[in-house]
């Protein structure tokens, strides 16, 4: 059951259901409109609107701005070796912002959806940033 859930603006919904089933490992969950989906992966929801898809999180706001996607917020997915999945990944012809980078933490590198979206593959290099770590 998911117990996160993040909302992407996405201009084709059906190309973002197809590459995040495909190559991120999610699953759809409902797709009752052409402007909205749910995605699930684990602990997950991914909500995907399109702009001006309303009424709901793609429409305009009072002003009439309309949202839009990209921008550098992102989630992030622990991957067990940032370098095969990347190479993989590329293989598909997936876009990537960036060449893999070691921080304090992890490797991460950067994918993008195909509304230009950031997530972040995260391969740890500590204990303590693993997602699966008993924190009690």
């Amino acid at each position: 059951m998911a117990t996160v859930s993040v909302r992407y603006i996405v201009r084709d919904v059906d190309a973002a259901i197809e590459f995040y089933c495909t190559h991120l490992g999610f699953q759809e969950v409902m797709h009752p409109a052409a402007t909205f989906a749910m995605l699930a992966r684990g602990d997950l929801r991914l909500v995907l609107s399109a702009p001006g898809g309303g009424p709901g999180g793609g429409q305009a706001i009072p002003d009439g701005s309309l949202p839009e996607p990209g921008g550098w917020n992102r989630f992030s997915i622990e991957v067990d070796d940032i370098e095969s999945t990347a190479q993989a990944l590329r293989r598909t012809g997936v876009a990537f912002r960036n060449e893999i980078v070691t921080g304090v933490g992890g490797k991460q590198v950067l994918v993008e959806d195909p509304s230009g979206n950031p997530v972040e593959l995260f391969e740890p290099t500590r204990a303590e940033a693993r997602l699966d770590v008993d924190r009690e």
